[in-house]
């Protein structure tokens, strides 16, 4: 009898083992199969895991361990947690201060001053730190072009994706030299870079321009997802999984962080107040504009996307199989100027969506000049043509008429995106106004009430000298025919609007002695004020 008791609770124990053998290996299939973009990444054993407890307290979630550990700061820095430098200069470093003015249009100088690895002062809302994302996020590739890029700039850009951005996640950063002629962009970029494990460093053979050379990163990177960057940034920590958890839950969803500005002056970090959207105005210039009251209540807290129109163009996140499907760049643009708008057209107009995370956050330095040449001189607006061409319709024609000049100009051969716009079955700009852009306002340009308002006894014609606040005079200049800052209209509303410029102006009568450039009023009660009529005087001058 013992000895057929001890063999039944045998018999009992292999079952039990059996049992759980066969639940442990459905369990491990289902997991593999919920995790699956997981498995295909490195084990973290490849990565630096030192001071987890500082990596939690940083990131949140220790999952999200980032590629390479950040060092700690050192006493005295200049610009740690995101300040800005200002420093005492002798003579000798003003000079050195005012050459990286020249070459760069930033502070090189003061840039050169902070760690590669300073830490930026917490800048999202609160609701962004108690989010948690999912663990089965696609990885990404980092493409950072670059021409002639200040050493300190370009290296914290670096160093800045490293450490903030996930082992799991980040797949590489590739880097892209579009044919620079600095030294310090060769053999010692080379050396430098030789040093970081996931950094790989390609270059033009010619001067490409930032879109071709975009475009050769995004044939090299081997990520899920293609996120672009400009060679001087600062990433906020926890900046990437927003933009990848978005696009995980749709891939056809073009996601940008929150652009904070780095003073070009003082490196100064700036977090942005509140969220505004990318617009565009009708000479096609891409500009920044408010949240309208529609999409606030659309959205039900303040960490939802932002449904953004346009898009600045410098720091996106986008699927890479949806990046080719839609067409990447437009390859008969030059260098840079008209893609962002290019794409956010058609990004809209051929199914997809294009938002802003605002738990993503990033530093740009925001330059008052271009430091750059541009080749042929007219890129911007050959670029400007292609995309109206293509995209625009009958809209077109609002363009063209603040840019008469542009009928001149010569684009090249578009008919391989008109097809592409055929194959993706996008729908029109008309629909894009309508859904999209709602409320941004489309001008008549009656004949006979618009273009330029000339004084036929000076020939001088009403300029609005580029006009961007409110309460500026208009003055009279020579009439140059090219619109621009002289093109105005006359519309229904009896309004004596200026809409080439990225706000829209009205001209306002202040106390009967001089007029100024106001904001157009919203709605349909226009004030007295900025209500004009057109009166036929014969005999004598108008006194305009």
């Amino acid at each position: 009898m013992p000895i057929l008791r001890r063999r039944s609770v045998l018999l009992q124990l292999g079952a039990a083992v059996s049992l759980l053998c066969f639940l442990y290996l459905i369990a491990q299939n289902r997991v593999h199969k919920r995790t699956r973009n997981v498995a295909r990444r490195p084990p973290l054993d490849d990565f630096d895991t030192n001071n987890i407890g500082d990596v939690v307290a940083e990131n949140g979630d220790p999952y999200f361990r980032p590629k390479v550990r950040r060092p700690p700061p050192e006493p005295g820095t200049p610009g740690e947690y995101g300040k800005g430098v200002s420093l005492t200069l002798t003579e000798e470093e003003k000079k050195l201060e005012d050459a990286g003015y020249k070459q760069h249009a930033f502070n090189e100088y003061a840039s050169s001053k902070i760690s590669l690895h300073r830490r930026l002062h917490e800048a999202r809302h609160a609701e962004c730190k108690e989010i948690r994302y999912p663990h089965d996020l696609p990885t990404t590739s980092v493409i950072i072009t670059f021409h002639n890029e200040a050493w300190s700039t370009l290296l914290r850009t670096v160093h800045s994706v490293l450490e903030t951005s996930p082992a799991r996640l980040l797949e590489e950063v590739v880097l892209v030299d579009d044919f620079s002629e600095l030294d310090h962009l060769k053999e010692p970029l080379e050396m430098y870079l030789s040093q970081l494990r996931f950094v790989r460093l390609v270059r033009t053979t010619r001067r490409e321009g930032l879109i071709r050379a975009r475009l050769l990163g995004a044939a090299h990177a081997q990520g899920e997802v293609l996120t672009f960057l400009d060679s001087h940034c600062e990433c906020h920590e926890q900046w990437l999984e927003p933009l990848l958890a978005r696009i995980a839950e749709n891939r056809s969803n073009v996601v940008t962080p929150v652009i904070d500005v780095l003073d070009w002056k003082t490196f100064e970090y700036q977090h942005t107040m509140e969220v505004q959207r990318g617009i565009f105005d009708w000479r096609l210039t891409f500009t920044w504009g408010l949240i309208p009251d529609y999409e606030r209540s659309r959205r039900k807290s303040p960490v939802d996307p932002v449904r953004s129109p346009t898009m600045a163009g410098g720091l996106f996140a986008i699927d890479k199989w949806y990046f080719e499907h839609i067409g990447t760049y437009d390859a008969g643009m030059d260098v840079w100027g008209g893609e962002n708008l290019e794409m956010s057209f058609r990004i809209w107009q051929c199914g997809g969506n294009l938002e802003i995370m605002p738990c993503s956050r990033v530093g740009h330095v925001f330059r008052p000049r271009s430091p750059h040449s541009f080749p042929k001189k007219n890129e911007v607006l050959v670029n400007s043509l292609r995309l109206a061409e293509v995209w625009m319709g009958g809209y077109k024609e609002i363009f063209y008429r603040r840019n008469p000049h542009a009928k001149t100009e010569r684009f090249g051969d578009v008919s391989a995106r008109l097809d592409l716009k055929d194959k993706l079955h996008c729908k029109s700009f008309k629909w894009f106004m309508e859904t999209i852009m709602p409320d941004m306002y489309v001008p008549e340009d009656r004949p006979g009430r618009s273009g330029a308002l000339r004084n036929s006894a000076s020939n001088l014609c009403f300029d609005s000298e580029g006009a961007e606040n409110a309460g500026k005079r208009p003055t009279m200049w020579g009439c140059h025919g090219m619109g621009g800052n002289q093109y105005f209209e006359l519309n229904s509303r009896e309004e004596f609007r200026h809409n080439t410029g990225g706000k829209e102006m009205c001209v306002e009568a202040q106390g009967g002695e001089f007029v100024v450039l106001m904001h157009c009023t919203a709605g349909n009660n226009v004030p007295a004020q900025q209500k004009w009529q057109i009166r036929e005087v014969r005999g004598h001058s108008s006194g305009f």
